[in-house]
């Protein structure tokens, strides 16, 4: 029977374990943690994300879809808060189209569950110290008893996130690995928002909530049980900053003025301020992906930050690539792992840009009259001419259009959009005019 061992048993890491397994593998899993089933994650790190179509398509390929969805709430548009308390809600896509709201907990067990039921052994608080590339050896340390061991299988995957002891301990140390790791000026801060006394939602729950601010924002995802996941992203240092914020009365203050309709949901926000750490956000870019019969896969080789909402729909992704492969090639792993990473980079790339491309438009756009209107421009010309506009977010999104060729596409539709606009005086009240679709047409 072919063994493979999987470092990190996360997200992207349960997942491959599922695909392993039931492709007949003898799998290993090694997680540094304690066992997320039994223990209390909400302090750590997000603990909502946003499943797209990519994510679901990798989840379906091995049946794991359907207990997911008992567990995601359907969010069909965003709806924006201004400062005051104004609402106007932008749709994703089409009329049925939906991201949607998941727990990472509640995802990443579930996995865990299905990858055990397909014999897959997981095993808890095990560090991975350093491996041996070639030969598919990981060594490990255990965090309680201080015991190490090595695990010998065929093939390796480093799936241990962006701070991954796979890359850090091993390929980090091969001659001509490139690697960079960059910090953005924000950090984030979760607040729990409650459900009201009777267990409803105090927002709209079938939504993504923003409260673009310019420099700063909020945002708020649903889950289950009537509370919403609330995020502030802001900078750590300068005059609306985290450094600000350095008191019960300056966080009150600051949420009252601020965000006004949300403080007057959550009025005890400061004594909350707290529950949740300051976490920084970077993304980190390497390559080569694989070296003998080791290879790295989700955040590992690409973290990002989280402003497409893209992280865990791409490394789910990446199993989608990394099993095309191996159905390709079969066992001849020098091919497999050679496609996967040569194929994959630019899309690990192209999804980074397009995460911070979508922190500006969020940050800044999202409530600016002239980008409301070129997306309203945009909707309506793919709605009439689907066969040559996709817009940016649907191609992202509602498909597996590859990463890096939504970006490009993105950019030029960005200027061509801008280009049109500015010849009109009157945009504003021909924008659906058939003048304007030729315009377009002409410069397609």
């Amino acid at each position: 029977m072919k063994t493979a061992t999987i470092v990190g048993a996360g997200l992207v890491g349960s997942l491959w374990a599922v695909y392993l397994s039931k492709a007949g593998y003898k799998v290993k899993l090694f997680e540094a943690r304690p066992d997320i089933r039994k223990a209390d994650i909400s302090a750590g790190k997000s603990i909502n994300l946003a499943l797209s179509d990519r994510g679901w398509k990798a989840i379906d390929a091995v049946g794991v879809g359907d207990e997911i969805r008992k567990i995601a709430i359907p969010m069909t548009g965003r709806i924006m808060h201004d400062t005051e308390g104004n609402l106007s809600y932008q749709p994703y896509g089409k009329e049925g189209q939906a991201i949607y709201s998941v727990s990472r907990g509640g995802v990443n067990s579930k996995m865990m569950d299905i990858a055990e039921e397909n014999s897959a052994e997981i095993f808890y608080n095990e560090r991975c110290t350093g491996a041996g590339l070639e030969n598919g050896i990981v060594y490990l340390e255990n965090t309680e008893t201080g015991a190490t061991s090595e695990v010998q299988s065929d093939l390796v995957f480093g799936t241990d996130g962006a701070f991954s002891a796979i890359r850090y301990n091993a390929m980090q140390k091969l001659d001509r690995f490139q690697y960079s790791q960059n910090y953005i000026d924000d950090g984030y801060r979760e607040i729990l928002l409650p459900a009201n006394e009777d267990g409803s939602y105090k927002l709209d729950k079938n939504a993504l909530h923003i409260w673009p601010r310019g420099r700063f924002m909020l945002i708020a995802l649903p889950n289950e049980d009537g509370s919403f996941t609330c995020t502030l992203f802001m900078p750590f240092e300068g005059e609306n900053s985290f450094k600000t914020l350095s008191s019960k009365e300056a966080v009150n203050n600051f949420f009252k003025t601020t965000f006004t309709d949300f403080y007057e949901m959550m009025p005890n926000i400061a004594n909350a301020w707290e529950d949740h750490p300051l976490s920084s956000l970077a993304i980190v870019r390497c390559y080569p992906w694989t070296h003998g019969k080791t290879a790295l896969m989700g955040d590992a080789a690409h973290a990002t930050v989280p402003f497409y909402g893209q992280g865990m729909n791409c490394g789910f992704e990446d199993c989608t690539v990394m099993w095309d492969m191996m159905q390709k090639y079969g066992d001849d792993i020098d091919k497999v792992f050679n496609e996967y990473q040569k194929s994959r980079k630019p899309d690990g790339d192209g999804v980074q840009d397009l995460s911070l491309h979508n922190y500006h438009v969020m940050r800044n756009f999202v409530g600016d009259p002239n980008f409301l209107l070129q997306k309203k421009i945009e909707a309506h010309f793919s709605e009439k001419h689907p066969d040559k506009w996709i817009p940016l977010y649907s191609q992202v999104t509602f498909s597996d259009i590859r990463y890096s060729e939504a970006w490009k596409t993105g950019q030029k539709q960005d200027a061509i959009m801008k280009n049109v606009m500015a010849q009109f005086d009157n945009i504003e009240t021909i924008w659906n005019s058939q003048e304007v679709e030729q315009a377009i047409l002409s410069k397609i």
